[in-house]
């Protein structure tokens, strides 16, 4: 079972920056929560692989989630926006 999944606007974000030549090897996109399940946010970055994560490959994207997050973002999308007021990710959770 695959927890999370993108849209291809985020899938197209993340590939360029995992192929960027500035970025080492050995690097994956991790997506976690920070804080409490009512009052928490996501968290997402780049990072490398610990004893506490288990490693996802969603549509060719590596992804590490600590396994003390993984019920949090069961069913997360990963988006990519871009409008007059920036660009960013953004996070919506089915939750049916």
């Amino acid at each position: 079972m695959i927890p999370i999944s993108f849209t291809e606007e985020a899938k197209n974000e993340i590939q360029k920056t995992l192929n960027s030549p500035n970025l080492p090897a050995g690097y994956a996109v991790r997506v976690g929560m920070k804080g409490g399940a009512c009052a928490g946010t996501y968290l997402f970055g780049l990072d490398k692989a610990t004893e506490n994560d288990e490693n996802y490959q969603v549509d060719n994207i590596p992804v590490l989630i600590d396994k003390r997050h993984l019920m949090y973002v069961l069913n997360l999308e990963v988006g990519y926006e871009e409008n007059e007021d920036g660009n960013g990710y953004t996070f919506h959770k089915d939750t049916n």
